[in-house]
């Protein structure tokens, strides 16, 4: 019923934020008469001498320190009469287990009430005074004008001092973050992310731990209750203070608010350093209607903050990714094969990563790898040329004196400072530092953190057609395989045979009678269905109506605004498309999968219509479902797999060469289960529809499906 509901229409919805930008672009467009310039006579035969570092004065800041041990930085800023607070906890990760989740969760507690005030109080007081109040697992940020200074710190105090987490608001934040992983599932970057923290670091370290649905479902008020009074300590606390304020009116008020936060002993843990590669691995996560690669080549890497290679570090990995230089370059600028390609070096307390990123069609997915991979070993082989890196430094000595327009930059300095106990002039040389790297110190950092040959190579994409091609990086010559969740398995073996004496038809006869039996399904001469969701911000409508056994129109549009329309009748069908005037015939494959929604119930029809039906097996879903997996041939040649859960036989999701939809929340209509959520993915754009109502038989008009 739902296989071909929105395919045809998605393509106009992901096209809907290029067209906007195309128009404003052509609305905006204007003939900008060249200035006269002063013609200046350069001998280009030498090379500009390179200028001196610029000299930038860091603003100052002060600091004090409470009994309790709450260290705290001023930074006075006397433009505009607005203060800001910015509180980190600097705690070693923790360790989630199998209710991963409950860390962000306490973080998001704390904002929802205290023991003397209700999370609508707190709000109604904050929106008040005009401020901005907001927290997180290690810390909170504030802001506010500085007359209404005293009444934020005295809720923040609150806050810290007084939380008190309530059942109700857990449930809320349960429900929000289920909706989000539930989105995620679809979005390659988040697998990616998600299964390359598992590859390198394992499950029993806190950067190789991911919230899963199971988790999430699992997490109790009491584990962030006790998260929040054994982390929320104020020694190991660092407050900055910016802006309409001055050292001698912030001690006695942080005093008197924060005076009598209790300390208390936090547990430093350790954990063992995640090591490279011993040989570059390839490892994929195989999305079979994905028609682009997600790329990711990443390791581990030891590199602290304020270390003494960490700025020269910066530069190196600037020049190979850090912007738009050697990777955009080559991958974007000279193959056209991306957007964008970067990579990243970042410093870390616990353990650094190095990581190399891109997306890219699925036909160059190897050849972008080969071109990452070759990139990581010319900036190791070949000494930089002084013009790009001049060009790179100068693009990052910009870069830092811009974020310095920024009073808070001069705040998180100073805790940066505190922090990872660098040099009291580590920012005030930072400048100097950096004009001094030479490329022979590139040269040495490529040597030493650019290790194209112990590297993981993790590929989200379509493994049928990338798979083949990228074996030849790995060095075992093997590939491995995972599930979104970072699950390994053996895609020989993925699907297992199904019992004996369950055929396709067996499995699609078990549906039919599952959701409401043949009879009452042959009953249905008329639906109507109409679903929700948001894209960008935007209230999307979709609407679906059908006749029985040959009429059906598919609508998408937002309020009065129509996008979309497809309407099928009797064989012949018309898509049209009221944003640009157009009305376009359906070609014949289109007419088939219309001809299909028209049925409402095609399952019931699939020998006269000519169907071919293959029972592939059982396969092992994430989470550890079973599906029935029952290949469909089309008279066309078209083919799809339906997914059908061995325990209820509800058909769980419906998967073609260019989309998937998953079908969830089944409730029942006049005797008859329907999905009432439906996730549709393609072309890596993912979206999720709410069915807000669903009619049987309301006799609908016949003419609503004449042809336009």
């Amino acid at each position: 019923m739902y296989r071909k509901a929105i395919t045809y229409l998605f393509a106009i919805l992901i096209s809907l934020p290029l067209a906007a930008q195309v128009n404003k672009a052509k609305q905006a467009k204007k003939t900008i008469e060249p200035a006269a310039v002063e013609k200046v006579q350069l001998d280009r035969s030498k090379r500009p001498q390179p200028a001196p570092a610029p000299v930038i004065k860091i603003g100052d800041y002060q600091s004090f320190e409470l009994s309790n041990g709450l260290k705290v930085f001023v930074v006075e800023n006397h433009k505009i009469p607005r203060i800001s607070y910015s509180l980190v906890l600097d705690y070693s990760p923790v360790l989630e287990g199998e209710n991963a989740g409950y860390v962000d969760f306490a973080g998001q507690l704390l904002r929802t009430g205290t023991t003397t005030k209700t999370k609508d109080q707190i709000d109604e007081a904050i929106d008040f005074i005009g401020a901005n109040l907001n927290t997180s697992s290690n810390g909170l940020n504030a802001s506010c004008l500085s007359k209404h200074n005293e009444e934020l710190l005295a809720i923040v105090s609150d806050m810290i001092l007084n939380a008190s987490f309530k059942q109700e608001e857990m449930e809320k934040i349960r429900t929000q973050t289920l909706s989000g992983l539930e989105a995620e599932k679809n979005e390659p970057g988040a697998i990616a992310s998600r299964v390359g923290g598992k590859l390198l670091f394992g499950s029993n370290h806190p950067y190789g731990e991911s919230i899963t649905e199971e988790s999430v479902k699992k997490i109790t008020l009491e584990q962030c209750d006790n998260f929040y009074k054994t982390y929320f300590k104020p020694n190991i606390g660092y407050l900055a203070i910016v802006g309409d304020i001055t050292l001698a009116e912030a001690k006695p008020l942080i005093e008197k608010y924060l005076g009598s936060w209790q300390k208390g002993d936090v547990e430093v843990v350790k954990y063992p350093a995640p090591k490279a590669p011993a040989k570059t691995t390839v490892a994929l996560v195989d999305r079979a209607n994905s028609v682009q690669s997600t790329l990711n080549v990443t390791y581990p890497v030891d590199l602290k903050p304020g270390a003494p290679d960490a700025i020269k570090a910066r530069v190196t990995n600037s020049i190979l990714g850090g912007g738009t230089f050697r990777l955009f370059n080559n991958l974007r600028e000279k193959h056209g094969w991306t957007y964008g390609a970067y990579s990243s070096l970042s410093p870390d307390r616990l353990t650094g990563r190095f990581n190399a990123s891109a997306e890219v069609r699925n036909p160059v997915t190897d050849s972008a790898v080969e071109q990452i991979l070759f990139e990581m070993n010319r900036i190791r082989t070949e000494a930089v040329p002084e013009e790009e890196l001049s060009m790179v430094k100068n693009f990052m000595m910009g870069n830092f004196g811009r974020s310095l327009e920024n009073p808070s930059t001069v705040a998180d300095f100073a805790i940066n400072t505190a922090r990872y106990n660098l040099p009291k002039d580590y920012y005030a040389n930072y400048l100097t530092n950096l004009a001094a790297v030479s490329a022979t110190d590139v040269q040495m950092m490529a040597q030493k953190y650019i290790r194209p040959d112990n590297t993981l190579i993790l590929v989200v994409g379509k493994a049928e057609e990338i798979a083949p091609k990228l074996k030849r990086f790995s060095k075992s010559g093997d590939i491995q395989y995972y599930d979104i969740q970072g699950k390994w398995y053996d895609p020989s073996v993925k699907v297992k045979p199904a019992p004996a004496g369950v055929t396709a038809e067996t499995v699609i006869a078990g549906y039919i009678q599952a959701i409401g039996g043949a009879k009452k399904l042959k009953k249905v001469k008329d639906i109507t269905i109409q679903a929700t969701s948001t894209m960008q911000g935007m209230t999307l409508n979709l609407d679906q109506y059908a006749i029985v056994p040959d009429k059906f129109l598919l609508q998408i549009g937002s309020g009065a605004m129509i996008f979309g329309k497809q309407i099928y009748n009797a064989g012949a069908g018309v898509a049209i498309s009221p944003m640009n005037g157009e009305n376009k015939p359906m070609e014949a494959t289109e007419l088939e999968g219309f001809k299909e929604q028209a049925l409402v119930f095609s399952e019931l029809y699939y020998a006269q219509l000519g169907y071919k039906l293959n029972l592939l097996g059982i396969e092992e879903q994430d989470g550890g479902s079973s599906y029935y997996k029952v290949e469909i041939t089309r008279p066309s040649g078209e083919k799809s797999t339906d997914y059908y859960d061995v325990k209820t036989s509800l058909k769980m999701k419906s998967e073609s060469k260019e989309n998937l939809v998953e079908l969830s929340d089944y409730k029942e209509v006049n005797g008859i289960l329907f999905p009432f959520t439906l996730a549709q993915s393609m072309q890596g754009q993912s979206i999720k529809f709410t069915v807000s109502n669903l009619t049987v038989n309301s006799k609908l008009k016949k003419d609503m499906f004449e042809l336009k």
